[in-house]
């Protein structure tokens, strides 16, 4: 079930907070490495390490390198912290964080909710970025993105997250459930909603995994259709639910051509309540196989369907000079994926801003 072998480390290669890359030996062979020192502490070159190597040994992607789960020899650490709720609960390396019902209690507790802040669930990590520059540019003030325990756990892991807040697209993280290492940490996603809302004061939310989710060529098994419950929690927390649609004319697999099988089973079959899908302004024919693919599941009936022009999102991203890849695609070779996203964004961001302008308009008594 799991490989794990001793190497040494050779070179410190870049650090992220929270997150470490490095380059180990195993055997007389180099290979890379991840660290997260808050959980193994300091690692330094030279160091015997304890790697998990499993992911390489099965040749995986997201998830091709050697985590280092120990440092032999090293020093002892004590709890940081006063927090009391665990998380990566129940494993070796278990760590407890303060949470926002801990460190926040009566805020949450006397929220009445979302008030109708948009809230965009997004089926893939690497539609963050354009999600969050759609709302920018379409008038959001401050966007914060709950990081779910779908995929990924350390917040830490993504590389994104540090350049969109370099670049002020992204103001907040919080991780939610399993998820750990976010600017705040919440027990569930109801508390992150929340806390996105009162504590970072986010108009535009943006729920999605962290990096490497899993998915199946099966319609049940994919990580990615916890989406359906964002949606649904947007819509019992007062919050406006905006879905963002996996759509790719470049994927080589069928089931992922035109709008993702998991976009329509999550819109389908696991969102209850009527939530605002954002649909990209493409030319045809893919215009054309997108709304085919919408209507025939059924979908223009039970959701408001919004067709939203994405490249403001997308030049927003590359006037910041961050490069975005999608299961080792970029804008050049996928741009109705990149399109998508941005347009969820878009859509959020106005309805963000005409909420505001709402709000500023009402005379005061």
């Amino acid at each position: 079930m799991i490989s794990l072998r001793r190497g040494r480390v050779v070179s410190l290669d870049a650090a992220r907070p929270g997150a470490l890359e490095l380059t180990v030996e195993i055997a007389g062979e180099t290979s890379l490495a991840l660290a997260y020192p808050d959980l193994t502490g300091r690692v330094a070159v030279g160091d015997t390490v304890l790697l998990n190597t499993t992911a390489v040994a099965l040749g995986l992607g997201t998830g091709g390198f050697h985590i280092v789960v120990s440092v032999d020899g090293g020093q002892e650490t004590d709890l940081g912290g006063s927090g009391r709720v665990m998380k990566v609960r129940y494993t070796p390396l278990q760590t407890a964080v303060a949470t926002v019902e801990e460190t926040h209690r009566d805020v949450i507790e006397a929220s009445a909710g979302l008030t109708g802040t948009p809230v965009v669930s997004a089926p893939l990590h690497s539609m963050l970025a354009h999600v969050a520059a759609g709302a920018k540019v379409a008038g959001a003030q401050k966007v914060a993105y709950v990081m779910t325990d779908r995929a990924a756990l350390p917040g830490a892991f993504s590389k994104l997250v540090p350049q969109l807040r370099e670049a002020e697209l992204l103001d907040a993280v919080i991780t939610s459930g399993q998820a750990f290492g976010g600017d705040l940490e919440a027990v569930s996603l109801w508390s992150a909603l929340i806390a996105a809302k009162e504590i970072c004061g986010a108009d535009v939310i943006v729920v999605a995994d962290g990096p490497g989710n899993l998915g199946t060529d099966t319609k049940w098994g994919s990580s990615a259709l916890y989406g359906g419950h964002v949606l649904n929690a947007a819509e019992a927390l007062k919050g406006r639910p905006v879905a963002a649609l996996r759509v790719s004319f470049a994927d080589q697999r069928e089931r992922h051509r035109g709008v993702s099988h998991h976009s329509l089973t999550i819109l389908k079959d696991v969102c209850t309540v009527e939530a605002n899908v954002a649909v990209p302004t493409l030319e045809p024919p893919e215009r054309h196989e997108v709304w085919a693919a919408l209507r025939s599941a059924g979908l223009e009936k039970k959701h408001r369907l919004v067709e939203v022009l994405g490249w403001p999102a997308v030049r927003a991203i590359e006037e910041r000079g961050i490069a975005v890849a999608s299961m080792g695609r970029g804008l050049e070779d996928d741009p109705s994926f990149f399109l998508a996203a941005g347009g969820a964004g878009i859509l959020a961001g106005r309805m963000a801003a005409r909420s505001s302008k709402w709000k500023a308009d009402i005379p005061e008594l």
